[in-house]
């Protein structure tokens, strides 16, 4: 009897923790330096995604205070700001008018933006257009700051990287360089960053160009393990590769956000920001 009350406590205890991580919002930081970066000052960047159905009390205040405490150059959204399920925008529509306020917002797709019906996609559009946010479908932009140029691509990745033709997640398909060339066009010279929801295909951004990548989608892989990582990826998949937090190869970077909306565990919702050293 008194080991059934113990494991019930202890039940009770964790239920209470996860129903209060899931109401946290923290900062997660990261500095990024190019080779020979020196010592001029950062330009800075918060990266917020998957927000989903998450809803913030008061105007989203609190997200919004996040932000402005960092007092960012950009803020880039990569992708699931609304769910596929959304029928009023009016509080995303919120959100983006008072980041706005603070700089200059771009905004790229994720697989629940790419599931939305053809009439709330096109609201979703001229929601975009009437705050202000960028929203990069398959598109660039450039965003300056002094003497530092930076070109920003947003990419629609295909349905198929999310879902097969039977809306299962067996024989997914594979995002290449070549593709990107096709959608995106040949990377330009400068330093590029790409906005693309899915982590899993790192390689072949940066292959394709990308010298800096934003991702998130995986939620941490819903379940942190502290030296194991994140347990389950939106595809049903164990332990994978990319969950969260900055990543490197050959010189070039990503970084994985975990997301704010979706249930998760040791996993707490996160507002990304990194401090990018471009070289002089």
């Amino acid at each position: 009897m008194r080991l059934f009350i113990y494991i019930l406590l202890i039940a009770v205890l964790f239920l209470l923790y996860v129903c209060a991580e899931n109401r946290m919002l923290i900062v997660r930081r990261y500095k990024i330096r190019t080779d020979n970066s020196g010592g001029q000052k950062p330009v800075k960047i918060v990266q917020i995604s998957d927000i989903h159905k998450r809803k913030y009390s008061n105007g989203w205040n609190r997200l919004v205070m996040h932000v402005k405490e960092i007092s960012p150059d950009m803020v880039f959204i990569t992708g699931d700001l609304v769910s596929r399920t959304e029928t009023s925008l009016t509080s995303t529509q919120m959100l983006l008018e008072r980041l706005c306020s603070i700089c200059p917002v771009y905004c790229s797709k994720g697989n629940h933006e790419l599931d939305l019906s053809e009439e709330m996609m096109a609201e979703y559009r001229k929601m975009m257009k009437k705050t202000g946010a960028v929203f990069l479908e398959n598109s660039s932009t450039v965003f300056e700051k002094g003497s530092f140029k930076i070109n920003i691509y947003g990419a629609d990745l295909k349905k198929s990287v999310y879902k097969n033709e039977n809306g299962r997640y067996t024989a997914l398909d594979s995002m290449t360089s070549d593709e990107l060339t096709q959608s995106l066009g040949n990377a330009k010279d400068g330093f590029n960053v790409l906005l693309a929801h899915n982590p899993f295909f790192f390689e072949e951004y940066a292959k394709w160009g990308a010298d800096l990548i934003f991702s998130g989608h995986v939620h941490g892989g819903a379940v942190y393990v502290p030296f194991i990582g994140g347990i389950l990826s939106p595809e049903r998949k164990f332990f994978p590769r990319y969950t969260k937090g900055l990543y490197k190869k050959d010189g070039k970077y990503m970084l994985v956000s975990t997301g704010i909306g979706k249930l998760r565990v040791f996993n707490p919702p996160e507002v990304l920001y990194a401090e990018l050293f471009l070289k002089t």
